[in-house]
Formats: C-alpha cells, structure tokens, sequence
C-alpha cells in the first residue's frame, strides 16, 4: 500500500479559540489502537470537550471523543478513553513549567494525519473571560461591517 503524503483533517476545536487565548502550539503523535485508527480515517472524532494534562512526566489526552469502529470485534476500544501524547522530553518539561502558572490549560485544536500518523495540535492557553469574549465579537462584527462597506463602494 503506498505511503499517504501531506496533511489531512479529521476534526477542529473551533470552540477553543473563542474560549482561550491561545499562547503556543505543539503537535504531537498519538497512542491508539487499531480500530482508533480505523474510526479517525473514516474522519469521526470530536474534540469538543478535550483536554491535556499532564501526569508522571507524560502528557494525556482525556475527553476526545473517538467513536467505535462500526465494523470492530470485541477487541474495539473504548470511546472516551485517556490517550498518550508523544512528545520530546525537552517539550513536555517546558510544558510543565508553564502549566503550573495559574490560568494555563492544554486544549486540543486540531486532529489530523500528517503523512499517515494520526496527530494532535495541542495548544498551551489562558481562559478568557467573559468581556474578552465579548470584545472579540465586536472586533469581528466591525470587520465584517467595513468589508461589507467597501465591497458596496466598489
């Protein structure tokens, strides 16, 4: 079978942008199973109520909603399930150190595969409140009103 090459979204945390601020970006490889494998390429997944934490130097994924694969056995895995995240040592020590400050969360954005593997990119961020939430939808409602703006001039 020949190697998948480039870069193919299974699903987005739309959510976590409007709920955090978003301070940096890692992407990390997966632990799972084969029937994990099988359900994420028939592109199910739900990352909506995701997080990271990390636990003995190891980061994990808890939350994910990956559903069982229709076509599975009794070796099919559970849906809801911890899952490891592979990442360098030198990484997951600065992430450490970060997420001890108070405020700071890891949230997943995005699953996809990246030359065949399964990855997560899993986002290092501080909660919003609820006025900065509140001023980010007047910021883009304002955009979008002088774009519509300019598209009647012309």
């Amino acid at each position: 079978m020949a190697q998948e090459a480039g870069s193919k979204p299974i699903a987005k945390n739309r959510r976590a942008r409007y709920d955090y601020h978003i301070d940096e970006t890692y992407e990390a490889g997966m632990v799972l199973t084969g029937t994990e494998v099988k359900s994420l390429r028939q592109g199910r997944a739900s990352l909506v109520d995701g997080f990271a934490h990390i636990h003995d130097g190891e980061v994990w994924l808890n939350n994910v909603h990956i559903p069982e694969y229709s076509q599975g056995t009794w070796t099919n895995h559970s849906s809801r399930r911890s899952r490891k995240l592979l990442l360098h040592r030198e990484q997951i020590s600065r992430l450490i150190g970060k997420t001890r400050e108070p405020g700071r969360t890891l949230v997943p954005l995005s699953l996809y595969f990246s030359d065949g593997k399964a990855k997560v990119e899993i986002a290092l961020a501080r909660g919003k409140r609820e006025y900065d939430k509140r001023h980010a939808i007047a910021e883009r409602e304002a955009k979008r009103d002088i774009e519509r703006a300019l598209r009647r001039r012309r």
